[in-house]
């Protein structure tokens, strides 16, 4: 890659990054790295913690570079500091300040559909919270924290089929209760 590698685009980006290209990886965090940052820090407030979420966020990328399949760049780092942020947050005891700051969240600034964005998230949070525990944990491992199922299955010391079950039985009880429209944006969620 030449030194004009800033005019690329995230779509030539991701394809050189595919290829495992260094330079397009370090293009991507010296384009990205700050704004997931500062974005991060607005609602967490903690530097260090915010600092580690973001790099952990770029180490992911570059391992699964060759297997990812990312049409939108931003959006998809983005939603992945959310996911971090959020678990991150579940795993303490709430405040007031991180719940106000987590309900507010929006996965890429400035987005006109954040609002109806914003209702699906929590009906289906709210139902993903109603799964028993083991399937809870295989589906949030798949779909928030993008592990693949094998490496749930390894994380878990269960079976790949078993994790693949408690995707399915996962999908199937999201598809069953929410209502008819917002299955429609479920993909947009978590089958992306």
């Amino acid at each position: 890659m030449n030194r004009k590698s800033p005019l690329m685009s995230d779509e030539e980006l991701l394809v050189q990054l595919k290829q495992k290209n260094q330079a397009a990886f370090e293009e991507i965090f010296n384009r990205y790295w700050k704004r997931l940052f500062s974005y991060a820090y607005k609602i967490y407030g903690d530097e260090a913690v915010c600092e580690d979420m973001v790099q952990e966020i770029f180490i992911r990328l570059w391992e699964r570079s060759e297997e990812l399949s990312v049409k939108n760049l931003e959006g998809y780092l983005f939603r992945a500091v959310k996911y971090k942020l959020a678990n991150s947050i579940r795993d303490l005891k709430f405040t007031v300040q991180h719940t106000d700051a987590l309900s507010g969240l929006s996965t890429i600034p400035s987005v006109n559909r954040q609002m109806e964005y914003q209702e699906l998230e929590k009906e289906v949070f709210v139902l993903v919270d109603r799964l028993p525990y083991r399937c809870k944990e295989v589906f949030c491992m798949s779909r928030v924290d993008s592990l693949t199922n094998a490496e749930i299955a390894e994380k878990l010391d269960i079976s790949v089929r078993t994790v693949e079950t408690h995707i399915s039985n996962a999908l199937k009880y999201l598809k069953m209760n929410l209502h008819i429209a917002s299955w429609c944006f479920i993909a947009v969620l978590f089958l992306f």
